[in-house]
C-alpha cells in the first residue's frame, strides 16, 4: 500500500519508487504528474508554468484514501495509488482509472524502461458508456465522435496532433507530453501512450459546458490574440506564382474587377536556396516595391518559409557548426528528400532545430534580414511537423532530447519564433499559417490549415469534422485549402462543382483562403500548377463564386473581428 504525503497544496502518493503529484492548476483543474525518480522533472510541455493557482484548494488524507479539490473538479485517490476524478459539486464521475485492476492486467500507470533514461509510458482509465470525445487535432478520418478510435499522436502533413480532448461527461483532458504515442479510445479501456518519456504529465478540467471547458483550457495554455480585422477577408493563393509580376497581375485583376481581397501569398521557392530565406533576386527583383503596390491597393502579401536547408545553402555550414540543426542519431542529417531551385535531381534538405533558442533566434534575424526589412509581415509556416521522410523520430536528435520524447512540439516552438521575433520587432498583428500545431499554438496566433488534401468530395466532407475537432482542441483559427490541394483539373465539370461546394464551406470558416495544385501542369515542380483564381474555372462558376466573396465580406463584422 501506499503513503500520503502533502507538500503545501500538493498532494502525494508514493509507493516504492513511484510517485504521484497532485496539484491545482487554474480554474477548476488537477494536474497530475508521476516518475520513478522521486522529483517532478522540468520536462517540455503545453502548459503555462504560472497556470497554478491558490483558491479554492483543499486537501484531506484518510486512512484508506486522500482527497484534492480545487474548484469543481475533486480526485480521490486510493491506497493502492488508483484515482477518480468527480464533479465536487454535483459527485458525478468523470474520469476514473481501474480500482482494482486484475492481477494479470497492466497497472494504471506503466514504465516500461527503454534506453537510455527513458520509459514507455502507459496510462489506463475505465470506459464510460456512452461517452463521446472531441477534438485531438485535426484527422482525416471523417468523424467527428472519436470513441472507438485509435489516435496516433504524432504529426504529419493533414495530420495534427493535438493531445487534448473534451467529453460530453463534462471534462477537457490533456496528455501533457510532446512524446510520439497514441491515445486508444476503445470500448473496454482508454489508454494514452508514450513511446519514450520520463514522466508521465497530464491536466484535467471540468466545467458546466464545452465553452466553459475551453475557457479554463485556455487560461493555461494561453489565450489567442485578437484576429487582425484584414485576416478576416479572402485569401488569394496557388501553387505557385513563380514571379513578381506573376503575382501583381494577379492581385491587379482582382482589383480591376473590384474582387474584395486581403492577402495573396507567394508559395514556396520564392527563395534562392532551401535554407537562405531570401528572395530569389531573378523573380523577385523588387519585393519592397511590389509590398508597397500591395499594400497601396489594401492588399497584404504572406511569404512561405520552410525549416529546410540545403547543403548548398549560404547558411548550412555555420548552422551545422553551431549545432542548429537537427541530427540523427544514426547516418546522416538529410531528413526530407525533395528539390530545389536549379538542382538537377533530388536536394537532400536538413531541418533547422526549433527546439534550439540558438537556433530560433537565428531564423528569426535572418527573416528579419531579408524577408521583414522589404515590408513582408505574414509568414506561411509550411512543412513544420517537420515532414521528415521517411518519419523515424528515434532517428531524430533535437537540442532538447530524442525525437520519440519531443517531436510533437516541434511547430508550436517554430511559431513561438516567428511570433516573439514579430514581437520584439514592434509588431501587434500578427498571424502565422502554419500545417501543423501542439497544445498551446492558439497562443503564437498560429492559423492552422489541413494541409495537402485530395480534391474530392469525400475530402471535403472529412473537413467539415476535422474543423470542428481543432476548435474542440482550442485552436479557433484554421482553414482548408479550397477545392483541396491534389488532383483538381480546372478543364473538369465534376471539380467545377466541387470548387463551389467547397467555396460555400470555406467562406463561413475562420480563414478564407483558395490553394491547390491545379491541373494541367506547366511542367515539373517547381513550375506552377494551373491558374487559381476564382476566375479561372469558367463564367458560370465565377459569377457563384463572386456572389459568396462578397456573401463573405457581409459576414465580416470588421469593429468586433476577435
Amino acid at each position: 500500500m501506499g503513503q500520503f504525503f502533502r507538500e503545501g497544496q500538493i498532494l502525494i502518493w508514493q509507493e516504492n519508487q513511484q510517485k504521484v503529484w497532485l496539484q491545482p492548476w487554474g480554474k477548476n483543474g488537477l494536474r497530475c504528474q508521476s516518475n520513478l525518480v522521486g522529483e517532478r522533472l522540468n520536462l517540455p510541455q503545453a502548459l503555462l508554468e504560472n497556470g497554478h493557482t491558490s483558491l479554492n484548494v483543499d486537501i484531506e488524507i484518510g486512512e484508506a484514501h486522500a482527497v484534492i479539490r480545487c474548484g469543481s473538479i475533486q480526485a480521490t485517490v486510493s491506497r493502492k495509488g488508483s484515482i477518480c476524478y468527480t464533479n465536487a459539486r454535483s459527485g458525478a464521475v468523470l474520469l476514473e482509472e481501474p480500482a482494482d485492476p486484475p492481477y494479470y492486467a497492466p497497472p494504471n500507470r506503466h514504465f516500461l524502461p527503454r534506453n537510455g533514461r527513458l520509459f514507455r509510458i502507459e496510462a489506463w482509465f475505465k470506459s464510460q458508456p456512452g461517452e463521446r470525445f472531441y477534438g485531438l487535432g485535426q484527422h482525416q478520418h471523417g468523424l467527428l465522435d472519436q470513441k472507438g478510435c485509435v489516435i496516433e499522436l504524432k504529426q504529419r502533413n493533414t495530420e495534427v496532433a493535438i493531445p487534448f480532448l473534451i467529453s460530453n461527461r463534462q471534462y477537457g483532458f490533456l496528455w501533457n507530453n510532446p512524446a510520439v504515442g497514441r491515445v486508444e479510445l476503445g470500448n473496454n479501456a482508454t489508454r494514452w501512450v508514450a513511446d519514450g518519456s520520463q514522466q508521465l504529465d497530464y491536466y484535467i478540467v471540468c466545467g458546466e459546458s464545452y465553452a466553459e471547458i475551453l475557457e479554463s483550457y485556455a487560461d493555461v495554455t494561453g489565450r489567442t490574440p485578437p484576429l487582425p480585422d484584414w485576416a478576416s477577408g479572402f485569401w488569394q493563393c496557388r501553387l505557385r506564382y513563380e514571379t513578381q509580376d506573376e503575382l501583381l497581375q494577379v492581385a491587379r485583376e482582382y482589383k480591376a474587377r473590384g474582387l474584395p481581397l486581403s492577402v495573396i501569398v507567394a508559395d514556396f521557392f520564392n527563395w534562392s536556396r532551401m535554407g537562405d530565406w531570401r528572395f530569389d533576386p531573378a523573380c523577385w527583383p523588387d519585393p519592397a516595391g511590389m509590398v508597397r503596390e500591395l499594400e497601396d491597393m489594401g492588399v497584404k502579401l504572406m511569404v512561405s518559409v520552410w525549416p529546410t536547408v540545403s547543403p548548398l545553402s549560404e547558411n548550412y555550414a555555420m548552422m551545422r557548426e553551431r549545432g542548429l540543426l537537427v541530427n540523427s542519431e544514426y547516418g546522416i542529417d538529410a531528413f526530407q528528400v525533395f528539390l530545389d531551385n536549379d538542382i538537377h535531381g533530388p536536394a537532400y534538405l536538413a531541418y533547422y532545430d526549433a527546439t534550439h533558442p540558438e537556433a530560433r533566434e537565428f531564423i528569426w534575424e535572418t527573416i528579419q534580414k531579408n524577408y521583414y526589412a522589404q515590408g513582408v509581415r505574414l509568414w506561411w509556416l509550411d512543412s513544420d511537423e517537420p515532414d521528415a521522410t521517411p518519419w523515424n523520430p528515434e532517428n531524430l536528435r533535437f537540442h532538447i532530447g530524442n525525437g520519440v520524447e519531443v517531436a510533437n512540439i516541434y511547430p508550436l516552438l517554430h511559431q513561438m519564433a516567428f511570433y516573439d521575433g514579430m514581437r520584439t520587432a514592434g509588431e501587434t498583428e500578427i498571424v502565422t499559417l502554419s500545417r501543423s500545431g501542439w497544445a498551446g499554438s492558439q497562443r503564437y496566433s498560429s492559423a492552422i490549415w489541413s494541409g495537402d488534401i485530395a480534391s474530392t468530395f469525400e475530402a471535403l466532407q472529412a473537413q467539415v469534422r476535422a474543423g470542428l475537432n481543432m476548435a474542440m482542441s482550442g485552436i479557433p483559427w484554421w482553414t482548408t485549402d479550397i477545392g483541396g490541394f491534389h488532383g483538381g483539373d480546372i478543364r473538369s465539370h465534376s471539380f467545377r462543382e466541387l470548387m463551389v461546394r467547397w467555396f460555400q464551406y470555406g467562406i463561413f470558416c475562420p480563414i478564407c483562403r483558395l490553394h491547390g495544385h491545379r491541373m494541367p501542369f506547366k511542367g515539373d515542380l517547381p513550375r506552377s500548377g494551373a491558374e487559381n483564381e476564382v476566375w479561372s474555372f469558367g463564367e458560370d462558376v465565377y459569377a457563384i463564386l463572386r456572389e459568396l466573396l462578397f456573401l463573405r465580406e457581409r459576414l465580416r463584422d470588421r469593429k468586433s473581428v476577435v
